[in-house]
């Protein structure tokens, strides 16, 4: 069966959808040419007309042309029923010299035992003609891994580059970075080259290079917010973004929520600590830490909490608000 001319990345994992953009890349041959052959586009801004005319555009000296529109999910999104089908005439009319390739970032939401896309009701609409047109596109599935499943792939990361984690290391390691991958891929890295060829990297080896105590910060400021208190979250939250860049904080702080609401939910069905360990496959202290933590939320406070923490990432995406700036006045609002 032919390769078809449109593939849908889906999913908030940033590095599997890297590493197939790399394989695409590649699979046009030569380097110079791939890069020749190789447009990307932005979702925002971008017109149907323009995408056509990249779309339309003869290979040079190659078999195909890729176009690659990063954030198009909004983009999707703001198409209305009748616009939808000049976007679909335009897709399933693209030539077999063309492979258009769109990131549409979305993650997994856990309700109960049942999962859902966050945001697909907003592209729906292609996923439908997707599934009656398999000839002529597809999805790739590229969600973060459970956090239950980290060690295993921090492992799999590690023997990829020619090195080792000791088990226990990479279970600890997957503790302090949750299923955040771009974040443990670099502290893979640079574990691999604290450890050198010759051994494997050791639990102690992650205790002293891995900056366990921004994790033990994230829980002092949600400590602060769940007290009300508006001063300490202010200082923490301070000490957090002197440590990490925003675009590294605020993933963290929204897996913290995203854990607190799944916390709620075990408490609030009769769950204790040991339930939330073993539902949400995190260590003992972080079970404790969420079991006490959950208690100073309701469950409405909570969801609400994390719609602003995804209003506030599309922002920084979008060229909106300053990051700093969104999580100051959140954190005001939040202690007020």
């Amino acid at each position: 069966m032919a390769e078809p001319s449109l593939i849908l990345l889906q999913g908030d994992d940033s590095i599997r959808v890297k590493e197939l953009l790399a394989g695409y890349v590649a699979a046009l041959g030569d380097e110079s040419m791939a890069q020749l052959n190789t447009t990307r586009l932005n979702g925002e801004g971008l017109s149907l007309e323009a995408l056509a005319a990249d779309a339309g555009t003869m290979p040079f000296l190659a078999e195909r042309r890729l176009i690659i529109v990063e954030n198009a999910r909004p983009w999707l999104g703001k198409f209305k029923k009748e616009e939808q089908e000049k976007v679909l005439a335009l897709f399933e009319g693209l030539p077999e010299t063309t492979l258009l390739v769109l990131q549409v970032e979305d993650g997994l939401v856990r309700k109960g035992r049942e999962r859902f896309w966050e945001h697909q009701k907003s592209y729906e609409w292609l996923l439908k003609w997707v599934e009656a047109h398999k000839a002529l596109a597809r999805v790739e599935i590229c969600t973060l891994p459970d956090e239950s499943e980290m060690g295993a792939w921090i492992l799999r990361q590690a023997k990829a580059r020619q090195g080792a984690f000791r088990p226990d290391a990479a279970r600890l390691l997957a503790a302090y970075v949750g299923n955040d991958t771009r974040r443990a891929l670099l502290e893979v890295d640079k574990l691999l080259i604290y450890a050198g060829p010759s051994r494997q990297v050791e639990p102690a080896d992650v205790m002293l290079l891995t900056a366990q105590e921004q994790e033990g910060n994230i829980f002092e400021f949600t400590d602060a917010l769940g007290e009300r208190n508006g001063g300490k979250a202010m200082r923490q939250f301070r000490l957090l973004s002197d440590a990490s860049d925003i675009v590294e904080l605020a993933p963290m702080i929204h897996r913290q929520f995203r854990l607190l609401i799944q916390a709620r939910e075990i408490k609030d069905e009769g769950g204790r600590a040991a339930d939330i360990q073993k539902q949400l496959g995190v260590l003992p202290f972080i079970a404790e830490k969420l079991n006490t933590q959950a208690n100073r939320f309701t469950m409405p406070q909570l969801v609400g909490i994390y719609q602003r923490l995804v209003d506030i990432d599309e922002a920084m995406k979008t060229g909106g608000m300053p990051g700093d700036v969104a999580f100051e006045l959140l954190i005001a609002d939040l202690t007020r």
